[in-house]
């Protein structure tokens, strides 16, 4: 196999949850803390995609670290054990890109490299719950790509493959842009807990995410901008009783909320205290 291809491979690897490898070398759960665990190497602490070995003062993230660190393997090695031990994560994630790939859609490859930006960016500046984040970056559905942008994946609603990604710059420049051939009519970027009754109709990614800090019960989804009558709002409608609209508080955010509440009576209006839903937890968060 060639180098690039070793390199592909590891990216569809390396986000295989921490949890499910350490046992596969003999390690066990801590009989009271459920983020230790304890390996033959020594304690390790999980936190997400990161880990650390408190006896030997060392630690690392993703999967292939951690097998490196426990079975003593080289880089190429750990990809080919993950490979072997977990041979669905590799085809689910090829899957994905084929379906992508089929569909026009061009979605920024990962870069694991530049994650820890965007988990700064997120947490730090746009006061986002890092636990929330972590999750998502497991999912799939939050990565960030090669320039360091943090990457939100819009799914189909009629079979939950990718139909389009929000792109967020996380540099001092602001910046925001759709993934090409994103058709974001078709899908959105959700958090929260699907089969919630309620659900908030956010304007951005970063929104729905600050949404569910505040309404935790609820299911709240992102259109990447103002859209009255999204392709799958009926079939939403249809299937929760309760749907809000928490656009922006703003002249476009409340010209459309009232499109939308026009062709949709059972959508209320729901506004958030400032101009959007991440300006309003960073204000909580002060």
């Amino acid at each position: 196999m060639k180098y690039l291809e070793i390199r592909r491979l590891a990216d569809r690897l390396r986000d295989i949850p921490l949890g499910k490898i350490i046992p596969l070398f003999g390690g066990t759960p801590h009989r009271y803390d459920k983020a230790k665990w304890n390996a033959v190497t020594g304690m390790i602490s999980v936190t997400g995609t990161k880990f650390h070995n408190w006896n030997q003062n060392t630690g690392g993230g993703g999967a292939i670290d951690l097998v490196m660190h426990l079975g003593g393997m080289d880089f190429k090695s750990a990809v080919f054990w993950l490979r072997k031990h977990f041979p669905g994560a590799n085809t689910q994630e090829s899957q994905l890109e084929f379906s992508a790939q089929a569909s026009g859609l061009r979605l920024p490859p990962k870069n694991q490299f530049r994650w820890p930006q965007v988990l700064r960016y997120l947490t730090d500046q746009r006061h986002l719950p890092q636990a929330m984040i972590e999750n998502l970056y497991g999912q799939g559905t939050l990565y960030a790509d090669r320039r360091g942008n943090a990457v939100f994946v819009h799914l189909s609603t009629e079979n939950g493959e990718p139909v389009g990604a929000e792109l967020r710059g996380t540099t001092a420049t602001p910046w925001r842009g759709m993934a090409p051939g994103s058709r974001k009519a078709l899908g959105y970027f959700s958090v929260g807990e699907s089969k919630s009754k309620r659900v908030i109709i956010c304007e951005s990614a970063i929104d729905a995410i600050s949404c569910l800090t505040i309404h935790p019960q609820a299911l709240c989804v992102s259109t990447a901008g103002v859209n009255p009558h999204p392709a799958w709002l009926p079939e939403m409608v249809r299937k929760h009783p309760k749907i809000y609209c928490g656009f922006d508080a703003d002249t476009a955010g409340e010209q459309t909320a009232k499109r939308m509440i026009k062709r949709y009576p059972e959508i209320q209006r729901l506004r958030p205290t400032k101009q959007d839903w991440n300006q309003q937890l960073t204000e909580l968060n002060k």
